[in-house]
């Protein structure tokens, strides 16, 4: 899906997403990444949310975000217990939903000026 282009240049918007890729301003990304308004984290290890671990977690918890977007795919696919427990601790806000949810909540969060981080797996 393509979205409509914004005249913000100042932040990181998600301008498409389809099966397998996600384009965050004109870079089209295809592995799992990290978005927020300042940052793109591309070497992001995390391959899946079924291997999701503790250590994956660490870079998404150094943006300190005030909310983690988690985009699963094309399904809403829900991490570990344990994964949801260290966001529970550390008093961030996770919201896991779909590749599509995911990106367009981000767009409208980051341009709210929402300490907002998307945390992406597009396949």
């Amino acid at each position: 899906m393509k979205f409509t282009l914004d005249s913000r240049t100042d932040i990181n918007l998600i301008r498409g997403y389809a099966e397998g890729e996600v384009r965050i301003n004109e870079l089209v990304q295809r592995a799992p990444c990290i978005v927020t308004a300042r940052e793109v984290v591309l070497d992001w290890p995390a391959r899946t949310v079924a291997t999701l671990g503790l250590a994956d977690l660490a870079q998404i918890f150094a943006l300190q975000p005030d909310v983690v977007l988690l985009g699963t795919g094309s399904k809403q696919i829900f991490p570990d217990r344990v994964i949801r427990q260290a966001f529970a601790t550390r008093k961030v806000g996770l919201e896991v939903m779909d590749l599509g949810a995911a990106c367009r909540t981000y767009n409208i969060l980051v341009q709210e000026e929402r300490r907002v981080a998307a945390a992406l797996f597009p396949s």
